[in-house]
């Protein structure tokens, strides 16, 4: 991301939610977003899950710009580039943890003996196999977020993108979830994660704070080698 800017009109208004942020995310890292009510925290989320474009500025998503992108090509980056991880987990309630797990791969056309069996790899690797026929509403909180994170890698993004996964966990799950991601990173997989706790940012190898939609801290706890995501 380079001088990324957002802004929004309010009447005759204009409030930068984000006010020039340059940014680097790593293949393979683990990053942190926190910052305050207000600080741009989630804006900035949306412009990296391409759910908003900024207004000014250029970020290039696995080397796409995603600013030269159409709508169209917008959603098919969503779904094949970024898995979304939420803090409200998202599921049907009235479909399997499988089902839920092969949505993403419906909607990119992925033929069913395919997407289930990517599916059920996925669930085993958030350690959900005997799970894959159980509703959400016979799932504890953090089993469903187990699912959720499932969901989010069976399209193999490059990039998970988490808001606020552990917001309605207890603290045992929390800490099951946040392991969960700290493997997936250890396996290669990009990691940013947005939240307020400074108990689930320790998880990260990168930490950042936003303040008033700019960069104020910006803390490298480990690198990786490999090429640029974001």
């Amino acid at each position: 991301m380079r001088r990324i800017v957002k802004t929004y009109a309010t009447g005759t208004v204009e409030v930068h939610a984000v006010a020039g942020i340059d940014l680097t995310v790593e293949r393979g890292d683990f990053v942190a977003i926190m910052g305050t009510s207000g600080s741009g925290k989630s804006t900035l989320m949306n412009i990296i899950g391409c759910l908003d474009i900024p207004t000014r500025g250029r970020y290039l998503l696995d080397g796409v710009d995603v600013r030269e992108l159409d709508e169209s090509q917008l959603s098919m980056v969503r779904n094949r580039k970024i898995g979304f991880i939420f803090q409200s987990y998202n599921l049907i309630p009235r479909t399997t943890a499988l089902s839920n797990v092969e949505l993403p791969l419906s909607y990119a056309g992925v033929k069913r003996k395919e997407r289930r069996a990517r599916a059920l790899d996925a669930l085993d690797a958030v350690g959900l196999a005997d799970r894959v026929d159980h509703l959400p509403s016979e799932l504890s909180g953090g089993q469903q977020q187990r699912v959720a994170v499932a969901r989010a890698l069976v399209t193999e993004p490059a990039l998970l993108l988490a808001d606020e996964p552990t917001g309605n966990l207890d603290s045992q799950s929390t800490h099951e979830v946040m392991e969960l991601f700290s493997d997936l990173n250890r396996q290669g997989r990009t990691i940013v994660l947005i939240t307020h706790e400074d108990e689930v940012a320790r998880y990260a190898d990168r930490v950042i704070q936003l303040r008033d939609g700019l960069v104020v801290f910006d803390r490298r706890a480990a690198r990786h080698d490999a090429g640029q995501v974001a």
